[in-house]
């Protein structure tokens, strides 16, 4: 006969085991003690074993049930229920040591910045950094990694002499410490203790023009560019509006306003996270024009070869200036900010906050930005307008033409 909930409840213990049978082998077992145990009696592989379910009540009379049937279907399917519950319970130990490892903290650490909107870009080189790191912290549990386990992972990347991304790393491993931290998964920074430990790295500017006459020559270049369309607009564009390479790479058609001769670079693809307008000198508005009846049927100004999709590489300008004659060590696409931030503030016509808003910068004075709330727009349009003009200059004949009053 089947037990009931009052039969198991009102069940007295004995002097030894009592055993009330359920059917198809669910037993439940009085202690001696008073305490009461689901058991599931199976044969498997011809052997007799036994299984324990829990205790009552606890683990009620339908959920002992349910435990039965279940194990009887994995005996009907050639498992042993005992094993499969070592197992279930081996995952489930390994899966909870698992939540508080580096590995997860770190991915938890990722989702965090992608929430956040962080760029493609810089998400690839925390993923990519973070690549070095795992091999030999992923498992450990993150409050019990020591800075001597940490240093070990930087000495590695050191031993390729490449001092900048062991610093990078070393912050990245930081700032996932730090994640840790805020999550009660662990109570310090072991990277704090490593400061001084890495060799300093030694900072090569990138490379940019800084001589009017050597940017004159190299606009002539960029006129005699005989690779694609695209490409030599994307060289002419960078002269004139001197963005970050990627802004310019990303930049979309929904971004322009022609008639307002303004570009709308969105916060999530600015590296300060801050909304970036950038005025537009008629020069850049009649390339922009002549771009879109090549490529305004998509979404990016600035397209690859084979597909609408995707915008042009990473290395495409880079790779156009070698085209044209120019060593890594002469010029590079990031270096048209630089020539513009130093030719615009040796012509002493324009305040240095104006050309610093320009470029995107943010100071380091955090008081003065914070009553800072203007972007200069006026003082940049007027600005924007008389380096299109100079730089134009600076192209016509290879001569120096006297400065324009604006």
């Amino acid at each position: 006969m089947p037990l009931t909930d009052i039969e198991c409840r009102t069940a007295k213990p004995t002097d030894s085991v009592r055993k009330l049978s359920d059917g198809q082998g669910l037993q439940l077992w009085i202690m001696p003690n008073g305490s009461k145990l689901w058991r599931q009696d199976y044969r498997f592989a011809g052997k007799r074993k036994l299984l324990a379910i829990g205790p009552y009540p606890a683990i009620t009379l339908v959920a002992a049930r349910k435990a039965r049937d279940e194990a009887r279907a994995l005996v009907a399917g050639g498992i042993d229920p005992s094993d499969a519950k070592q197992e279930a319970k081996a995952a489930r130990i390994a899966q909870e040591a698992a939540a508080d490892s580096f590995k997860a903290v770190a991915e938890g650490y990722v989702a965090k910045l992608k929430r956040e909107g962080r760029a493609p870009a810089t998400m690839k080189k925390i993923e990519w950094l973070l690549d070095f790191a795992l091999p030999d912290l992923g498992k450990l549990k993150i409050g019990e990694i020591s800075s001597a386990k940490v240093l070990a992972v930087l000495r590695k990347v050191e031993a390729r002499e490449a001092y900048e991304s062991a610093h990078r790393l070393r912050s990245t491993i930081g700032a996932v410490f730090r994640y840790g931290i805020a999550s009660a998964l662990c109570e310090n920074d072991p990277t704090q203790a490593l400061k001084g430990a890495l060799t300093t790295p030694t900072v090569t500017p990138r490379a940019a023009l800084l001589k009017p006459a050597a940017f004159g020559a190299l606009l002539r270049s960029i006129d005699d560019f005989d690779g694609q369309p695209t490409t030599q607009a994307a060289l002419r564009l960078m002269a004139y509006l001197f963005p970050r390479p990627g802004e310019l790479r990303m930049a979309e058609w929904a971004e322009f306003d022609l008639e307002a001769a303004a570009w709308e670079i969105p916060a999530h693809k600015m590296k300060m996270r801050r909304l970036h307008r950038i005025p537009l000198p008629r020069q850049a508005v009649v390339i922009l024009q002549d771009l879109r009846a090549l490529t305004g049927k998509g979404k990016l100004v600035l397209p690859c070869v084979r597909t609408f999709a995707r915008p042009i590489s990473e290395n495409t300008l880079n790779a156009a200036l070698r085209r044209l004659g120019y060593s890594k060590e002469e010029a590079t696409a990031h270096g048209f900010r630089a020539t513009a931030s130093t030719l615009l503030n040796e012509s002493g016509k324009w305040r240095p906050d104006v050309i610093e808003a320009a470029l995107a910068h943010i100071g380091a004075d955090e008081i003065r930005r914070a009553y800072l709330r203007s972007d200069f727009w006026k003082e940049r349009v007027a600005m924007m307008q008389w380096w299109a003009d100079h730089i134009d200059d600076l192209r016509n004949g290879g001569k120096i033409l006297p400065i324009r009053k604006v």
